[in-house]
């Protein structure tokens, strides 16, 4: 299970990730060029959002549907993806981020991700 303060801590230990407010939900970005956002977390914090490919989107939900679910509007359709935080763990969650950081973060970053 997976608790709010854990999400941000791993969201944040992401190179050169920020937190800013969007709308009324808190969202984690790459600081660089435009802050692309790479996960949304609402008030409610029974879930947050990752943007994916939809391949990966597809693959995530089918492996592990009582976690993943897509988004259910026009950017579910894109790849944004929703964890379910009571039913992930920490391993997850941190690889999932990996994967959306890589997405909003530009090409010259990635170098600086850890394994």
């Amino acid at each position: 299970m997976i608790e709010p303060v854990t999400l941000r801590a791993a969201a944040l230990a992401l190179p050169r990730a920020i937190e800013k407010p969007h709308f009324d939900w808190t969202s984690f970005r790459v600081d660089a060029l435009k802050g692309k956002i790479f996960c949304t977390l609402p008030p409610h914090n029974e879930f947050a959002n990752v943007f994916l490919t939809p391949d990966e989107q597809q693959m995530l939900c089918s492996v592990k549907p009582s976690i993943f679910f897509p988004v259910p509007n026009k950017w579910g359709e894109k790849g944004a993806t929703s964890i379910h935080l009571k039913a992930c763990d920490a391993a997850t969650l941190r690889s999932v981020l990996a994967m959306s950081w890589r997405h909003a973060a530009p090409a010259r970053l990635h170098s600086e991700l850890k394994p």
